[in-house]
């Protein structure tokens, strides 16, 4: 998919033309950046901002049930599209609403602008318990964010949005907060003759790390790549060395980088007794954009190989989970093109390929043994998925054991999960990235997280983006009853809560909706769903099919 910052970069500028608001101001903005969407709640709040957005016609507004939804829906377009999530809310409580999903963004690193109201001037920071007041709100958002910003004046509106727009976007990105007083934003402010663009700052990258980390390559016989979220963009260059025969390795946020059926392509399979193996016999491990996050590698106990490059915009990456030998600041891409420009070609083992093959086709078929006959559905969601749309994911056992790293995706920007872990974010994401994908996008959720979000399956009646929702039900949650079964004696404890009947539930706000008891029913009913524009909902009754014959129960442990 295009990366639009080129587009929001180049659009031409605007002239003034009258008088107008600091609402109308950021309006305008955000239109001059190329926006095409928004989301969040109204409030009494931010509709200075929100009623010219809504006169002017110009950016979709996307009403969420919730400011959580709302900036779940910012993130996940951000990551779709690889341009500016935007999302409102009001001051004080809904900006604490907001926080998780914030906190999910900035551990995604998805350049989201937060928009959010503060009281009137005059009563800030005065502790006044005044309506909707959050005495320390600053101090939250700098908390769950990138960066955070306060305009308190008119004149400061366009240098803050600039800037926080930018830094969104700038390498290492991430969600940026801005507070604007309700009555800041509906004061006079003239519209700027000439709007400004934004220009993400890209590192610097050494030419000499660079030369250094080259020769490391030129040495080895069985190189890895391991690519994180930060290798996008990066996306022919790392294509390129797996082509030369460097084994491709993927973090769950780093899929799709390099082709997920590519020869070379071992995709998102981490913590098994296979990638240990190979990282025990590989002689250079470059990791490119990866945080190496806990529970991708058994809490950091996975065995790195002895000689360990590391290539990061975040100067602050050096060292952090694991030592490594050379660590290049910079930018990924610019760093993978001068390793191909540095060789024609690598000194690789002969067999090393066949190998990765062997390794790859034994992971794939060991996860699909544990299946069962859940197998047959995934295969029949893969058949589905169009190449262009997104796969979007929700915290349950499906995803945990199969969506995370079995299904394939077509794009390095297709895959969506919540990285930080948390329930209940999957369809507000389906939402923001069918809005941002030519395909839509297929979500997979399960029961208890979609209870958690129950609000915005009236966002997704409304708007109606093309999302089919694969709703895998095992009436309760199902990861914490296994847990419970190995660690705590088998009590389940709080987790048979009740499950509403989505059924139900969806003919009263008029979606499409269907419920299967067997996996043979599921490729027909899959089809129905997608046999009409908009959204659908396919049920998939997990008690009258039965658990996984493997259990998963948390994220993987190094075997003592």
């Amino acid at each position: 998919m295009t990366n639009v910052l080129a587009e929001v970069v180049d659009q031409p500028a605007e002239s003034a033309s009258h008088e107008a608001t600091v609402g109308e101001v950021i309006v305008r903005l955000l239109e001059h950046w190329g926006v095409a969407h928004a989301f969040g709640v109204i409030s009494i709040h931010n509709m200075p901002i929100l009623d010219p957005l809504g006169v002017r016609g110009n950016i979709r507004f996307i009403p969420a049930r919730g400011e959580a939804g709302g900036l779940n829906m910012a993130d996940a377009y951000a990551r779709v599209s690889g341009s500016l999530g935007v999302a409102f809310t009001s001051t004080g409580t809904a900006a604490g609403n907001a926080a998780g999903a914030l906190v999910e963004a900035l551990t995604a690193g998805s350049p989201v602008l937060h928009i959010t109201g503060q009281v009137e001037a005059e009563h800030l920071d005065r502790n006044r318990a005044y309506i909707h007041e959050a005495p320390r709100q600053m101090d939250m958002l700098k908390a769950v964010s990138k960066a955070a910003f306060r305009v308190s004046t008119p004149d400061e509106l366009v240098a803050t949005m600039v800037e926080a727009a930018t830094v969104a976007l700038s390498a290492p990105t991430g969600p940026v907060s801005i507070e604007i007083p309700v009555d800041v934003q509906a004061a006079p402010l003239s519209v700027p003759r000439t709007l400004p663009a934004i220009e993400p700052r890209v590192p610097p990258t050494s030419p000499t790390e660079i030369a250094s980390l080259a020769a490391l390559l030129r040495q080895a016989r069985r190189p890895v790549l391991l690519l994180g979220g930060g290798a996008r963009g990066a996306e022919t260059e790392a294509t390129a060395l797996a082509d030369r025969g460097v084994a491709i390795i993927t973090s769950t946020n780093g899929r799709g980088i390099v082709p997920e059926d590519h020869a070379m392509s071992l995709g998102a399979f981490n913590c098994t007794p296979q990638v240990q193996a190979l990282y025990d016999e590989a002689d250079l491990l470059i990791v490119a954009g990866s945080r190496l996050r806990g529970n991708e590698t058994w809490t950091y106990k996975l065995r790195l190989p002895k000689q360990v490059a590391v290539i990061d915009c975040d100067a602050s990456a050096n060292g952090r989970t694991y030592q490594n030998e050379l660590f290049v600041h910079g930018d990924v891409r610019t760093t993978l093109a001068g390793l191909l420009a540095a060789q024609d070609a690598l000194a690789i083992d002969e067999g090393f390929s066949a190998h990765i093959g062997e390794l790859r086709e034994s992971m794939r078929e060991g996860l699909r043994t544990g299946l069962g006959e859940y197998a047959n559905l995934v295969d029949a969601a893969q058949s589905a998925i169009p190449k262009n749309a997104a796969w979007v994911r929700d915290v349950t056992i499906s995803n945990s054991t199969w969506g995370n790293r079995y299904l394939r995706i077509g794009h390095s920007r297709a895959g969506v999960h919540a990285v930080g872990g948390g329930i209940g974010q999957g369809l507000p994401m389906a939402i923001g990235a069918a809005l941002a994908s030519p395909g839509g996008a297929f979500a997979l959720t399960g029961d208890g997280g979609l209870s958690l979000c129950l609000g915005e399956l009236a966002t997704l009646a409304e708007e109606q983006p093309d999302v089919t929702l694969i709703l895998m039900n095992d009436l309760g949650y199902g990861v914490i009853r296994n847990i419970q079964d190995v660690e705590y004696g088998e009590r389940k404890l709080f987790s048979n809560i009740l499950i509403p009947d989505f059924s139900a539930i969806a003919a009263a706000m008029g979606l499409r909706h269907e419920k299967i008891s067997s996996v043979g029913d599921f490729p027909a009913a899959l089809a129905r769903a997608r046999s009409l524009p908009g959204a659908a909902i396919v049920e998939v009754d997990m008690v009258a099919i039965g658990p996984y014959p493997q259990r998963f129960a948390g994220p993987p442990r190094l075997e003592k």
